[in-house]
């Protein structure tokens, strides 16, 4: 393993931060300051760093992140920048999204190396609630807040969506809150009443709301208690 994804690994540094301290002497390895970040070290090695034996830690580690248009919720795309470009953490390969967001879509992200927790909010039996701000091509049809509520039958589906909670914030304007999710469920509902999702954010998972603090394109960990709320 190279020595300064080592330090990430077992530190709160960046990869950046950790080649930087490497540089500066303040890295050893068997006794012997190191100064090349590139350097490996084997299993057997004794790390210190300002004076203090380094092992390995198990952290776990949860962010939301405001996802801005045109990036990808994946660990690699050959088409298109992901996420994980906004953000500048150690053992960045380790961490996952928490349920996608489509290309175009912004918002709440969820990010994290947790996979039980991440499962708790993404299997379907945990019917997790996500609350969209939608922007739509039309006027939103009288009847549309009935039909949500009762179910919608989607394209090359064989059962309704689950009922789901539609608020009218202006004629061509929404909140609508779904317990599941389904392939680009959110569109797909309102195509089914005949009307097209122009601008799509989604403000909320579960109990936990962007935070009104991060820009698009903005990250923060998350703190104890909005952990514990999944």
């Amino acid at each position: 393993m190279r020595l300064d994804k080592f330090i990430c690994d077992c530190s709160d540094l960046t990869r950046s931060q950790a080649g930087k301290v490497i540089r500066q002497g303040e890295v050893k390895v068997d006794g012997e300051v190191i100064k090349q970040p590139a350097f490996h070290i084997d299993e057997q090695s004794l790390i210190e760093f300002d004076g203090i034996e380094l092992t390995l830690c198990q952290r776990q580690r949860y962010f939301m992140l405001h996802k801005p248009e045109g990036y990808v919720c994946s660990n690699d795309d050959p088409d298109h920048p992901t996420v994980f470009f906004l953000m500048d953490e150690p053992s960045m390969g380790k961490l996952h999204v928490v349920g996608r967001l489509d290309l175009d879509t912004t918002g709440l992200v969820l990010i994290t190396d947790d996979g039980q927790w991440s499962h708790r909010i993404t299997s379907p039996r945990h019917e997790c609630a996500k609350t969209y701000h939608v922007w739509l091509a039309d006027p939103i049809a009288p009847g549309t807040t009935e039909q949500f509520a009762q179910g919608i039958l989607l394209r090359s589906e064989k059962e309704k969506t689950r009922p789901a909670r539609l608020e009218i914030l202006g004629e061509c304007e929404a909140r609508l809150t779904i317990h599941e999710g389904k392939y680009h469920q959110v569109k797909r509902m309102f195509a089914a009443v005949g009307n097209k999702v122009v601008g799509l954010h989604r403000e909320q998972i579960g109990a936990l709301r962007l935070d009104d603090d991060l820009a698009p394109g903005e990250y923060r960990e998350l703190t104890a208690d909005e952990i514990a709320v999944f």
